[in-house]
């Protein structure tokens, strides 16, 4: 043992003594949201794997072998749920072999179960287009509810990753301060946008408009998912002849070429939202994201 220990080295004995905590958990988020916050609660204890970004459409996504290889791997699924990974997820499970991130196991969360979803569909069938019959899955752009996802995926990791119980608690504490200490000011910030009327290409903002009180007054897709057709949006051109709205919201993953149109005819601006973590260079984490969106708002309702 001294012998090994002369030809370690003094320095490098150090390191090896003092260096940085090897992560103990792996995690595969399925949207940048969730991958930000799971690298914000679980610190130098998790190694955060993203499968999608910000200019990645979260409902649509292939199941490619390296995120397969990347689900095997893993110890903990952060999903958001309320079937908007249905297209793909399911299938990443199943070939993933992983039973460790499968529904019911302590491996699995989906943030959805932890919130109060809203605009659930009272009868859903396949002629109203993508609607999610559980309810609006977009529900990260309300930051009230980031802090009881936040709750929920600490428990997990401690349930994973006992020994590092008490770094997952003192860091969650840190974000839920740093996060109400946030939303205080955001919503003082916001206070002014109260009452703008905006349309959407998507249904992806109205967590947002119900958090900012911004009245939403149309989607430029005639049903969800569905591409818009020039009849559609000729439709939507005359209607805001009489009261328009002040804004187009775009998702920066989104297609802009049929608010450019209506932006166009119309003479309301067509803004970029980033959506979700990375959607903008602004938006570099959660607190960017909201940080990045409410200036971009602000900015455009002058």
């Amino acid at each position: 043992m001294q012998k090994w220990l002369f030809r370690l080295g003094f320095p490098s004995l150090f390191f090896f003594l003092s260096g940085p905590v090897l992560a103990a958990v792996s995690v595969f988020a399925t949207v940048p949201e969730w991958g930000a916050l799971a690298q914000e609660i679980g610190g130098e204890r998790v190694t955060v794997f993203t499968a999608t970004s910000a200019l990645q459409d979260p409902h649509h996504i292939e199941a490619r072998p390296s995120l397969i290889a990347r689900a095997r791997a893993a110890q903990l699924l952060v999903a958001t749920g309320a079937d908007l990974e249905i297209g793909w997820l399911p299938v990443l499970l199943r070939e993933s072999g992983n039973e460790r991130i499968l529904p019911g196991q302590a491996g699995h969360l989906e943030a959805a179960s932890v919130v109060r979803l809203r605009d659930v569909p009272q009868v859903v069938d396949r002629s109203m287009g993508d609607v999610h019959p559980a309810g609006d899955p977009h529900f990260h752009l309300d930051p009230r509810n980031i802090p009881p996802v936040a709750q929920a995926l600490a428990e997990r990791l401690v349930r994973i990753d006992p020994a590092g119980a008490n770094a997952y608690r003192a860091n969650l504490e840190r974000f839920q301060e740093r996060w109400q200490a946030a939303l205080r000011r955001w919503e003082e910030e916001g206070k002014r946008l109260k009452g703008l009327r905006v349309l959407q290409i998507h249904r992806s903002f109205n967590y947002l408009a119900y958090w900012l009180g911004l009245e939403n007054v149309g989607e430029l897709e005639p049903k969800p998912g569905i591409e818009p057709g020039s009849g559609h949006l000729s439709r939507i051109v005359a209607g805001q002849k009489a009261a328009p709205a002040a804004l187009i919201l775009r998702a920066a993953y989104q297609n802009d070429a049929a608010g450019r149109w209506v932006s166009e005819q119309t003479g309301i601006p067509l803004l970029t939202l980033p959506y979700t973590v990375g959607g903008t260079p602004e938006a570099r984490d959660l607190f960017g994201l909201f940080e990045a969106t409410i200036a971009a708002l602000k900015g455009a309702a002058r």
